[in-house]
């Protein structure tokens, strides 16, 4: 049976409904930056998905041609993830979607490496004959955070944020966005297919001690 991230790491892709401290490892992802709103029919967003997903595929199938990921098993492709910011705004405005900054990204097995990367950018555009250039291997340590699970449409997070601000208030933390420490998103559910109102997302933020 194919490894499944978000069933083998359950801390990280299936929080509960509540707020709850974590410390997140360090993690290699493909990654595509952008900007403006996700929800633009023509915009840079869905076609950065399409990018993500074509080297991400390209990956998990490599073992079906000549070349040779060492220490490679079957997986699942992991979820979508996406870190947002605005620029000059501490936090997420969701009125100014237009304004969004983004890295949209994927999670990568531990075993494949940068060379293993740069294969998958080679053989994606050989075959499907696209321009991957804008896929980049991302290493990214997240730290501490807080993180909860949110059901329901994008637009209502702010409600889920508020609690998740009121439980490190409480806890004895702060809230530690910066130009580096995004606002982080892990999308459970396949927007282009599940009602609003059902969505899962896990929403992440970093947080640091309040001295």
């Amino acid at each position: 049976m194919a490894f499944d991230y978000k069933k083998e790491y359950k801390e990280f892709y299936l929080p509960s409904k509540k707020p709850e401290i974590i410390e997140i490892p360090p993690m290699n992802f493909l990654a595509v930056r952008g900007s403006g709103d996700p929800n633009a029919e023509e915009g840079e967003y869905k076609r950065a998905i399409n990018l993500l997903y074509g080297i991400a595929y390209t990956l998990k199938m490599s073992y079906k041609t000549s070349y040779k990921i060492q220490g490679f098993f079957e997986y699942v492709v992991p979820p979508l993830e996406g870190f947002w910011w605005l620029e000059g705004i501490k936090g997420m405005d969701y009125t100014q979607k237009d304004r969004f900054q983004w890295i949209s990204v994927i999670r990568l097995p531990e075993f494949i490496g940068k060379e293993d990367f740069e294969w998958a950018l080679k053989e994606a555009a050989r075959k499907k004959k696209e321009d991957f250039s804008k896929v980049e291997f991302l290493q990214y340590d997240e730290g501490l955070c807080v993180q909860c699970m949110h059901v329901g449409a994008f637009d209502d997070e702010p409600a889920t944020v508020e609690v998740m601000d009121e439980f490190i208030k409480a806890e004895g933390y702060l809230n530690d966005i910066t130009d580096t420490r995004y606002h982080h998103e892990i999308y459970l559910s396949d927007f282009r297919k599940c009602a609003p109102e059902k969505r899962k997302t896990v929403i992440r933020h970093p947080i640091k001690k309040n001295r």
